[in-house]
């Protein structure tokens, strides 16, 4: 089996694949690139084809399959930004990969943490020697509610860490999880929305909750509320949070995830004049922390990525199944 790899890090990932080649008996070649129509030949003469979470519409799934290629393998849980309803049509299969729950549970509790003790501004402020109190007061994550939208692996996991600290807990999910019923109330939309001091995001990214949050709904939250979102940038209509941030709606917002992220987060954009308005905006409020899709990134989720990438590859070669073949 050949596998072509795009958007690959040789700072981190190929230590992964050149263990896993050994392990498991394939070819790889690779490129840093972002894939695209005008690069899909990088992958003639391979089965496989992998990357990050990048927009792979019809156009890009029928470049690679004059190419040849039969399974695209996307590095990343989700697999929205990939057209599969073209794959299906050209009889090609798709997968993605899994990693533990934990490491973007972990960083959402961090962002927590950090925006109920204000730790962005009292850093920024530290830099320039001002160790005065004055503006840095903050609150107790025990003393508040915590709101969860969507609690599969991760936002479950999110659930669990959050008992220790003793908080009140909210959830609201397509799906309930009986084993968390003991830790959180489910409720609806509305009721987590209007008491939860902090709301987390942790839901994918699908046609029914897209901008989720949305003028409508922050209208239905406390003043002053902490927003996490480690999930997807789509969840939020970012108009509507950066008006609510600017009439103090939102106190503080922790962002891992933008609405565009394409050609932008992995990439090294120093200097450049960045086409994202938005993106200026947020980060231009000192009650925003804007982290570049990273709440994924521990070294064991790394390699679990890398793994997971081939195994169900060669699943597929063999006719064996796998839950992480999507189509």
């Amino acid at each position: 089996m050949r596998l072509f790899v795009y958007t690959f890090r040789e700072f981190d990932e190929k230590a992964c694949f050149d263990e896993l080649s050994e392990k498991y008996g394939f070819e790889y070649e690779y490129s840093s690139e972002y894939p695209c129509v005008e690069n899909a030949h990088y992958a003639r003469g391979c089965d496989a084809v992998s990357f990050t979470p990048c927009e792979c519409g019809a156009d890009l799934v029928e470049a690679f399959h004059k190419e040849g290629v039969r399974y695209i393998c996307a590095r990343s849980i989700g697999f929205e930004h990939i057209d599969l309803d073209k794959a299906r049509e050209l009889g090609m299969r798709v997968s993605c990969v899994k990693y533990g729950p934990e490491t973007v549970a972990d960083y959402a509790v961090m962002l927590m943490l950090m925006g109920c003790r204000k730790i962005s501004h009292i850093i920024e402020r530290s830099k320039l020697q001002d160790y005065t109190l004055r503006g840095k007061l903050g609150r107790n994550l025990s003393s508040c509610t915590v709101g969860i939208l969507g609690t599969g692996q991760i936002g479950g996991t999110v659930v669990r860490h959050l008992q220790s600290f003793g908080c009140r807990i909210l959830a609201n999910s397509l799906y309930e999880d009986e084993s968390l019923k003991g830790i959180c109330e489910y409720v609806s939309l509305e009721k987590l929305l209007s008491e939860s001091d902090v709301i987390s995001l942790h839901m994918p990214a699908s046609k029914e909750n897209f901008h989720i949050l949305n003028k409508e709904t922050f209208a239905m939250m406390k003043d002053g509320v902490i927003l996490i979102n480690t999930a997807r940038g789509s969840l939020i209509d970012t108009d509507a949070l950066i008006d609510s941030i600017e009439s103090g709606k939102i106190g503080f917002a922790g962002l891992d995830v933008l609405e565009v992220e394409d050609g932008l987060y992995y990439a090294d954009r120093i200097g450049d004049c960045i086409a994202n308005r938005n993106m200026a905006v947020l980060r231009s409020f000192p009650n925003v922390l804007l982290t570049p899709h990273t709440a994924f990134y521990t070294d064991e989720a790394v390699y679990s990525m890398a793994e997971n990438t081939v195994v169900p590859v060669l699943d597929m070669e063999a006719g064996r199944d796998n839950p992480l073949i999507i189509v």
